[in-house]
């Protein structure tokens, strides 16, 4: 089995780049490693960073000019649509992915504060350098 996630334009291969991060983004980056540890193959491509990938999948690309990026991100399972337009939680990956779910225990939750990897942070009170993102 192979599961494969083609995700929207970001400023680096997983988003979890520069001062803040996308604490869904961190989640799902874990979830994907957790599948991994679970024996099931994992591809991860970010529009911005491995086009081709996304040209070269016809079930992808016709789902990209049906729907635009609105779509993404976008999961396969055996080159078959799972999800698209949301990053499944854990165990709504175990159930695609045909494994069994295992909660975290709560001691092993954290937080990030959510502003984006390309997302510029508050620059309320704070200096103009301050308020760039990672990809300025």
């Amino acid at each position: 089995m192979k599961i494969q996630v083609f995700e929207p334009p970001m400023c680096c291969s997983t988003g979890l780049c520069g001062p803040s991060v996308d604490p869904t983004l961190v989640a799902f980056s874990a979830d994907l490693d957790w599948l991994k540890r679970h024996g099931i193959e994992v591809e991860r491509y970010n529009l911005s960073q491995q086009t081709a990938a996304f040209v070269n999948n016809e079930v992808v690309r016709s789902l990209l000019g049906k729907e635009g990026n609105d779509c993404l991100p976008i999961i396969l399972k055996d080159e078959e649509i799972a999800s698209r337009g949301v990053y499944p939680d854990r165990e709504a990956l175990a159930k695609i992915a045909g494994v069994q779910f295992e909660s975290t225990p709560s001691s092993l939750k954290f937080t990030v504060q959510a502003a984006g990897c390309c997302a510029p942070k508050s620059t309320e009170g704070e200096p103009e350098d301050k308020g760039k993102s990672c990809c300025s």
